[in-house]
């Protein structure tokens, strides 16, 4: 009777601690501890600080027989919610010995949705000359069917308003074989001559590369690339000798870590 009793009072003595306890650990081990191994857990699954460095796009262009070297690279640093995003890309003409186009972002990004992120932020265009800085708003993120979307308005300091907009999907034949579609459409709402813009639909650039990775940070890929410039742009083209329609071999290599 005296065991029953003992049992009894131990379990009356558990439920009463229970229910003064923030969690059911708190009831049989000291609340601070666990607190404090509350917080490393928190620390552990969410609030790490992550980052990632990929070049995209490091590729020899044929360029109707005036070779490109093109680069496009972005990365960011941050927790699941806010991140702060590197961008930059270009173009190197080695015919000429000297950039064509070479841009840069820095880009403040909050996750809107699991699969979308918010991005604001600064521009800045070395090349075409004169150098102009825009300001940025942008969506990236996975659409429906695994189509990565980036889009963004960028405003120049001249206070011209142009668009971009890129779509890119993965079509895997094996675990290491794969094929990329890619489009980028370029627009601007008014001209600026000195840089060789239009308005309206300025470029448009599509591309196919088949990419093979030996690892996934390590990824060679060749491919064809079609560019296309539209309106006064082409005529700003011709103007300066060059093609307002390309079409290049492409050769290159994916990396990230």
């Amino acid at each position: 009777m005296n065991r029953l009793f003992s049992s009894a009072a131990l379990s009356i003595l558990c439920l009463t601690n229970l229910a003064k306890a923030e969690s059911a650990a708190d009831a049989y081990y000291d609340p601070a501890a666990m607190a404090k191994a509350r917080t490393a857990l928190k620390a552990g699954h969410g609030r790490q600080i992550n980052s990632l460095v990929m070049a995209e796009r490091l590729e020899y262009q044929s360029n109707s027989g005036d070779p490109l070297a093109v680069w496009e690279g972005q990365g960011w640093i941050g927790g699941d919610i806010q991140k702060l995003w590197i961008k930059t890309e270009g173009e190197y003409e080695s015919s000429i010995g000297q950039f064509e186009e070479a841009e840069i972002q820095a880009l403040y990004s909050r996750a809107i949705s699991p699969f979308w992120e918010l991005q604001t932020g600064l521009r800045h265009d070395v090349k075409p000359s004169p150098a102009r800085t825009y300001a940025v708003v942008g969506l990236q993120g996975l659409a429906p069917y695994w189509f990565e979307l980036d889009s963004a308005l960028f405003l120049s300091d001249k206070g011209d308003l142009s668009a971009r907009f890129e779509a890119e999907y993965e079509l895997r034949f094996t675990q290491r074989l794969l094929l990329q579609p890619r489009l980028e459409l370029n627009l601007a709402l008014s001209e600026d001559a000195d840089i060789g813009q239009g308005s309206g639909l300025t470029t448009a650039d599509l591309g196919l590369r088949l990419r093979y990775e030996f690892r996934r940070e390590l990824a060679p890929y060749i491919g064809v690339s079609w560019s296309q410039a539209f309106g006064n742009t082409k005529d700003f083209k011709r103007a300066e000798g060059e093609d307002a329609n390309q079409l290049s071999l492409v050769a290159g290599i994916r990396l990230w870590f």
